[in-house]
């Protein structure tokens, strides 16, 4: 079988930051930009703690999902396996430094966040207790100061 895209990045050179993964075209022409969102330096830096990880997933879902600017673009937000990151798709054939701003958005919003996890319940999630929001908001407050209010061209471009 042939290596998927995302395993033929240098994982030793990968940087914490905002990343086009893939741009893929539907049978009906629709441009769809899957970012990679790496929270942490993989195999430098310890992973993102899966109940922190998936309180993020909830937060950042629930909050693309209700954007007025794009709410309407946004197909996914999911936790990567290796806990490093998540990965975003938006329609649209779309450059890392286009998103930012709204990346900025959505991590202020979890880092600032106070309140019930929204969909963090029995009836909503298959495993509502499997969170923590002062860890997610740790994590999305330090990837918010430390990378996306001021990102460099390793936090944009994959490494060569």
């Amino acid at each position: 079988m042939e290596k998927i895209a995302s395993f033929t990045i240098d994982h030793e050179k990968l940087q914490r930051g905002v990343y086009v993964s893939r741009r893929d075209v539907t049978p009906h022409g629709d441009v769809l930009t899957t970012f990679d969102i790496r929270l942490t330096e993989p195999n430098r830096q310890e992973p993102v703690a899966p109940e922190a990880l998936h309180t993020i997933e909830h937060l950042a879902a629930t909050f693309l999902r209700n954007h007025p600017g794009w709410k309407e673009k946004t197909v996914y937000w999911g936790p990567m396996g290796c806990s490093t990151g998540c990965y975003l798709i938006l329609q649209g054939r779309l450059e890392s430094s286009d998103i930012i701003p709204l990346m900025r958005e959505t991590f202020r919003f979890i880092a600032d966040f106070e309140g019930e996890i929204p969909g963090a319940t029995p009836k909503d999630c298959g495993n509502y207790s499997f969170n923590d929001l002062p860890a997610a908001k740790e994590t999305a407050g330090k990837f918010l100061n430390e990378i996306l209010e001021n990102p460099g061209k390793e936090n944009l471009e994959y490494p060569e």
